[in-house]
């Protein structure tokens, strides 16, 4: 699978760790950023990261700050975007049985590297269950389509 990847300064270490991860699961890995901890803007790398996974680039995406939310909110601003912040394995394949998400957020300041692994291993794992949950999803798109134009 080819899956992208960014982080600001606070994610900066575990996206680093994760990212030398996926390639051990023979994943392709394209890195937006940032370089280093130096203090950066995470809507820039979120936006990186969401733009690519929006327009059907890139299939699935990795963001990476302090607490995980400001990630999350940038992604979801993104049409055909389904970010989840999961600090554990049962949300994160809820959130692939049940919502079918392509955006996975974590949480750096309270998500150590192993349990990190974890999350990420079960999300990529996780297949769409499809059937009523395929129906809820049309209802989010419906949503979507009224007030994003793209």
């Amino acid at each position: 699978m080819h899956i992208i990847i960014g982080a600001d300064h606070a994610g900066f270490f575990l996206k680093e760790e994760i990212k030398k991860y996926l390639r051990e699961l023979n994943n392709d890995v394209t890195d937006v950023g940032t370089w280093s901890d130096q203090s950066v803007d995470y809507p820039d790398f979120g936006s990186s990261v969401a733009e690519r996974v929006s327009s059907g680039e890139i299939e699935r995406g990795i963001l990476i700050c302090g607490s995980g939310v400001g990630m999350s909110i940038v992604a979801n601003k993104f049409p055909h975007v389904k970010a989840v912040l999961a600090m554990d394995t049962e949300t994160a394949t809820m959130s692939r049985k049940h919502n079918d998400t392509n955006i996975l957020t974590l949480a750096a300041r309270r998500t150590d590297g192993e349990t990190a692994k974890e999350i990420v291993a079960v999300w990529l794992a996780t297949e769409f269950e499809g059937g009523r949950h395929a129906q809820r999803l049309k209802k989010i798109e419906t949503i979507e389509k009224k007030f994003i134009s793209v």
